[in-house]
């Protein structure tokens, strides 16, 4: 177990004030509260998700459910930000000229965590390569604690004292984080994403590469040259005359991933599909690899890893139409990989909260890939002005209708797929729901 004087005497003794109570609001506060720390937490929302839990454990917690105002401002003296809310927002920047600290949960975990930190950030397949990480060192025997931006949040970490910490990061955690030094850090890929909260792509592309600052050892995507840290980057490359330590290679049976010249898995071993996943796969074995982790455990965690739900999920063959579900694909960048990746005709489901981002870039994949777009949600109309002349466009009104209809289009061989390249808020309080809702729907179809 951790030492609790030496997590006390690692963190400032200030006035902490927790800005949104979300699952990572809630893990800030309960940190902090079990600890000894004042704390208040503030939410616009007279009864946020976490607030009957906090007060379970906690009795009387200062909540104040309020906007963020000059008294609670001056009270605080360091502001942990929820990463679901922007930094730029003008109540934050007051608290900023006024000298306060603008923290995150990472940023606190970065001061007292003690065993090496795996960071991954990217716009797509950061939650298949952390999970897959950290099979690795499972494999290879070693103590591992998962989590960040995916499952449990970094601070309920520590308690596992692990050997090392693998934690997927999203730009908006890596704003408010300073002090964090990573054994390893790695940027998959970059694309455009959450322009809806960016001023510009660079501005999203600057808070990426943050995860550079202070790594030991960086991992970037030599086909991906956005990503690239300095020369002395360890690189993956699907390319197999890409000079990257880790590749795809090619030879008379197929292909396979390997270091170097070196090949270590046949892609027709692995469980999970499509090139994009294979990249995920170079990068997690480039990742592993640098920590010391033996090619043995590289391997058995490759060819055992079976996905993460929602991410390529297979749901189902039916009359030999296979559905995919992809509903994590919420940015062109992860709609465009996931339908590259396939092997099949598609009939690709998408839609719902664009984001701001340039539809107009997924058309040469939908011209070569896709027969036909089903296509529900706020942003329907832009994505089908985006995509008019690329491939056969129909709207649609919901799941329900768009399954039932992918089922009367779909021939014998093709890949009905939802990679909806958009947010799913407009229609579901998350993409998980979304991807609940599309395998309910195909299931309906088998029963029929």
């Amino acid at each position: 177990m951790l030492d609790v004087k030496r997590q006390i005497k690692a963190l400032p003794d200030v006035n902490y004030l927790v800005v949104g109570l979300g699952l990572t609001g809630y893990s800030v506060a309960s940190f902090l509260l079990a600890r000894g720390y004042r704390c208040r937490v503030q939410d616009t929302r007279e009864l946020p998700p976490y607030l009957g839990r906090l007060q379970q454990h906690f009795g009387d917690v200062d909540f104040n459910p309020r906007p963020l105002d000059d008294a609670l401002i001056a009270w605080a003296d360091a502001l942990v930000v929820s990463p679901g809310l922007s930094v730029h927002t003008p109540e934050i920047q007051r608290a900023v000229s006024r000298g306060k600290g603008i923290l995150g949960d990472i940023e606190l975990f970065a001061r007292l965590a003690e065993a090496p930190v795996i960071a991954i950030t990217g716009s797509n397949g950061k939650s298949t390569v952390t999970t897959l990480v950290g099979e690795m060192i499972r494999d290879d025997g070693r103590a591992v604690a998962v989590g960040g931006n995916l499952g449990r949040p970094a601070l309920d970490l520590l308690a596992d004292n692990p050997e090392f910490f693998v934690l997927e990061l999203s730009s908006y955690q890596l704003e408010t984080t300073h002090s964090l030094r990573p054994r390893v850090a790695a940027v998959l890929n970059l694309c455009e994403d959450h322009l809806d909260r960016y001023a510009s792509y660079r501005d999203y592309v600057d808070a990426k590469l943050r995860i550079y600052r202070n790594a030991e050892i960086c991992v970037s995507n030599a086909d991906d040259p956005p990503t690239h840290h300095d020369s002395h980057d360890i690189r993956f490359s699907l390319d197999p005359a890409a000079d990257a330590e880790f590749r795809l290679g090619e030879d008379d049976d197929g292909h396979w991933l390997g270091h170097r010249d070196e090949a270590w898995v046949r892609t027709d071993e692995l469980r999970l599909s499509g090139r994009h996943n294979w990249a995920n796969g170079l990068a997690a074995m480039a990742i592993a690899h640098a920590l010391g982790i033996g090619r043995d455990a590289i391997v058995d965690a490759l060819t055992g890893f079976g996905g993460i739900p929602h991410r390529s999920q297979f749901v189902a063959e039916i009359d030999g139409v296979e559905y995919v579900n992809d509903s994590k694909a919420t940015n062109v960048g992860a709609a465009q990989a996931s339908i590259e990746g396939r092997d099949r005709p598609v009939i690709l489901i998408a839609g719902g909260l664009s984001k701001g981002a340039d539809m107009t870039v997924m058309a040469d994949a939908l011209r070569r890939k896709v027969r036909h777009v089903l296509l529900f949600g706020e942003d329907a109309s832009r994505l089908e002005a985006a995509w008019q002349n690329a491939t056969v466009i129909e709207r649609v009104r919901d799941m329900r209708e768009a399954v039932v209809r992918a089922c009367e289009i779909a021939e014998r061989g093709d890949c009905v797929l939802l990679a909806p390249a958009c947010a799913s808020f407009d229609m579901y309080p998350k993409f998980e729901a979304r991807g609940d809702d599309f395998m309910a729907r195909v299931r309906e179809l088998e029963h029929e």
